[in-house]
């Protein structure tokens, strides 16, 4: 069994964030892992973009080839269309449904989205809106988390919580609590839109 994964997203967003708590998870089931990370100007609001290949078989290359990722995962939908080509036929595509506008000709919303509605599999989720509602505005990054924890079929929902916890467990059972009700209704709502 495998899973390729491409996270996408802005810097400062929490891509690595993410990569960081699946990647602990995967570990600790015993999952082999490669990860490749592509830091574009992070810290200025540049393109950041992780490559994770789960297995339970050994892998060899830590890059996803065109054609191959079976989730791209998105906290910018303008992201998430650029590495659609990567896409295999069958799979999933979860995104943000808020712009980063970041450059002055960022393409109008709904030509994105329209892009993107053309995809077979597509969950698209306002995870600022999301996050806000459960009280943790600044666990956006948890709540696309949760929709990737509805989609992966390596890795159980529960593993990626004790992934939380490992990761967000120094600063504090607060920080950790909402991050992961975050996580759960992110999960909740990429369940209902599977």
């Amino acid at each position: 069994m495998k899973q390729d994964i491409i996270l996408a997203g802005v810097g400062g967003q929490g891509i690595l964030s993410i990569a960081t708590v699946i990647g602990s998870a995967a570990l600790e089931q015993g999952l082999y892992l490669k990860q490749a990370e592509v830091h574009g100007m992070s810290q200025r609001g540049g393109d950041v973009q992780s490559n994770l290949r789960l297995s339970s078989d050994p892998i060899q290359s830590d890059l996803i080839p065109r054609g191959a990722a079976d989730l791209i995962v998105s906290l910018e939908p303008m992201e998430a269309l650029r590495y659609v080509p990567y896409l295999t036929p069958q799979g999933w595509v979860i995104t943000n449904t808020v712009p980063f506008v970041n450059i002055p000709d960022y393409p109008p919303m709904d030509s994105i989205m329209a892009e993107l509605g053309k995809l077979p599999h597509l969950i698209a989720i306002d995870v600022d809106a999301i996050a806000k509602e459960v009280g943790s505005p600044r666990s956006a990054n948890m709540v696309l988390l949760g929709g990737i924890a509805a989609l992966l079929d390596i890795l159980d929902p529960e593993q990626l919580r004790d992934g939380i916890r490992r990761i967000f467990g120094r600063k504090g059972e607060e920080i950790v609590a909402a991050n992961i009700k975050a996580f759960d209704a992110g999960f909740n709502y990429a369940k209902k839109e599977k």
